[in-house]
């Protein structure tokens, strides 16, 4: 997945082939400009129909239910990003009870993980980069993480998260995480 909010530069990763979906976030967002949150989200769906993740700004559950049931509207790809808090777990498990899918993101151990698995969530996003940042090893968080699911058949998929070079892509897909979400110019450096 590409992560990032900017219009030209998922076209330009959907033009070589290997989009398979995009992740934003209101910070990617505002870096990128131009239209409101819900139009960059459509133009971003009418370009891949790879699950686009939608990330709520409420941190209350009402406010992220809201936002979530909207943002699900966009268009049937969109998955919508809640941040592990028991708030976030709340949520996960109603819009999986509703069918819509989610991206359980901000996760940091391998507890949270499964907690965010149990109840219900598409997609997994262990912050790799960041737990690396602490001298921590993220991808430790990956391997334990995919042997949790797969010993216990749950259905959610690892992405990894918080991509800082090609290096946590190869290590993270070897860890057995199904998905890397990347910067662009961390592409750019896988292909040079």
């Amino acid at each position: 997945f590409l992560d990032t909010a900017v219009i030209d530069e998922i076209r330009i990763v959907h033009s070589w082939g290997v989009l398979d979906g995009v992740t934003t976030n209101p910070t990617l967002f505002a870096k990128a400009g131009g239209g409101s949150y819900p139009e960059v989200l459509e133009e971003i769906c009418g370009i891949t129909s790879g699950p686009v993740s939608a990330e709520v700004i409420a941190d209350d559950l009402e406010g992220i239910l809201r936002e979530g049931r909207t943002f699900a509207k966009i268009a049937p790809n969109i998955v919508i990003k809640v941040p592990m808090t028991e708030t976030g777990l709340t949520a996960i498990s109603t819009f999986a009870e509703e069918g819509i899918p989610t991206n359980c993101t901000l996760i940091f151990s391998t507890a949270q993980g499964m907690l965010a698995a149990k109840a219900g969530a598409t997609y997994l996003s262990p912050f790799v980069g960041r737990l690396d940042d602490i001298a921590q090893e993220g991808l430790d968080m990956v391997r334990e993480l995919s042997a949790v699911l797969e010993i216990h058949g749950m259905e959610a998929e690892i992405i990894v998260a918080s991509t800082r070079s090609p290096r946590h892509v190869i290590d993270g897909a070897i860890a057995g995480a199904a998905i890397a979400t990347v910067p662009f110019k961390v592409v750019q450096q896988m292909i040079k």
